[in-house]
């Protein structure tokens, strides 16, 4: 066997021991509430035909993407439909990339420059964490979802600073709502901190369009922050139901990463059914204020259930991601299995996707679950041995 085979498996095997080995599963008829199709847009027959309908109007596109945007790839659809949804967010301008993880990688890794300073919340995703490794700024984690301990930090830079960084740059990443946690950036108090000490906020809204805002914007419109916040990801493979993501910003943002951002630069664009997939998505979202509205009274409707040996371990969360904190990776995984043997497609979060000891159940909520559905599960969770 190949030296290198024996290693891959020796790391398959410590994970195993531990009880955090990965693996891939098909949820069958269960029940679901752990996906991020938010709104349902995913199983909609409406969206489906919706879709058909603008590639028959578009029969001239290429099925493929022939190539990258900045050789072959490239259309009027594509600049259009940037177009529309950066006025959609209220933002002026928008650049599509082929997922948020591309996103993410492009701007922190191309944006900041070496002489400049990334502060990032400690839990933000893995994908900002990646394109941070890739820049050449120094970065700092602060404390999760602490104004003033961004503060702090801010302030320390600042101390620490030196005639010659006179034309430093300090970028701060947060998420507007985060995925394994569900909880909200406090946003307003952020952008006041930042603007105090001359910072650019980048907000990942991923998870907070198409349940945030009157027709699902985001946090940052909801909040009407558009005009205080340097660069927003809105991604489209969860509340949207398709496949990809957007950065807003200026205009000059969007130049310079056409420029430098390499996974922008360097990949194959989406093909046609993508972008129609896309663009239908959004002018379905215009018309889902119901939609919207039965997620949140979905949101309302779990917590009301729950008993309170429950709420006092599920971590305060006002969007669809509800999490129960089971610790150990045996323990959760074997609430998430009796969860499975009930009907309810529900998985477990275990270390080392987050610290040990903040293992958790992770629910999501949508606004196609049924109030009998809700009503079965949160009488399982009462009777589980969390």
């Amino acid at each position: 066997m190949l030296e290198a085979e024996v290693r891959l498996r020796r790391s398959l095997e410590e994970r195993s021991a531990a009880e955090s080995l990965r693996s891939l599963s098909v949820g069958r008829n269960l029940i679901d509430f752990c996906s991020n199709d938010y709104l349902g847009f995913s199983r909609s027959k409406i969206l489906k035909d919706r879709i058909r309908e603008e590639e028959l109007r578009h029969v001239e596109q290429y099925i493929g993407s022939t190539g990258s945007r900045l050789i072959s790839g490239n259309s009027d659809y594509y600049e259009s439909l940037e177009r529309s949804i950066a006025a959609f967010h209220s933002a002026a301008s928008g650049l599509i990339f082929n997922s948020g993880y591309d996103a993410n990688l492009g701007v922190f890794s191309s944006v900041p420059q070496r002489n400049d300073i990334i502060l990032y919340d400690q839990l933000v995703h893995a994908s900002i964490r990646d394109g941070i490794r890739l820049s050449h700024a120094r970065a700092f984690s602060f404390d999760h979802n602490n104004s003033e301990a961004l503060e702090r930090r801010l302030k320390l830079q600042i101390d620490e600073g030196s005639p010659s960084d006179a034309e430093r740059s300090v970028y701060v990443a947060v998420e507007s709502v985060y995925s394994m946690d569900g909880d909200c950036a406090p946003l307003a108090e952020m952008v006041e901190v930042c603007r105090r000490y001359g910072a650019n906020l980048i907000v990942d809204e991923a998870h907070a369009t198409g349940v945030f805002g009157t027709r699902g914007e985001g946090m940052v419109v909801e909040l009407g922050l558009e005009n205080e916040i340097f660069a927003r990801v809105h991604t489209f493979g969860k509340a949207l139901g398709s496949h990809g993501a957007i950065v807003l910003g200026s205009a000059t943002l969007r130049s310079y990463l056409i420029n430098f951002a390499r996974s922008f630069i360097y990949t194959t664009a989406l093909p046609f059914h993508s972008l129609a997939a896309i663009r239908s998505g959004y002018e379905l979202l215009k018309e889902s204020g119901e939609f919207v509205q039965a997620l949140r009274a979905n949101i309302s409707s779990f917590k009301s259930r729950l008993g309170r040996d429950i709420m006092g371990r599920i971590i305060p969360s006002i969007s669809a991601i509800q999490c129960i904190i089971v610790p150990g990776n045996p323990k959760v995984k074997a609430a998430s299995r009796e969860l499975k043997d009930a009907g309810f497609d529900v998985r477990p979060i275990m270390h080392p996707t987050v610290p040990g000891g903040s293992e958790r159940i992770r629910i999501c909520l949508h606004a196609f679950n049924t109030e009998k559905e809700i009503e079965d599960l949160t009488n399982k969770l009462k009777v589980l041995q969390l």
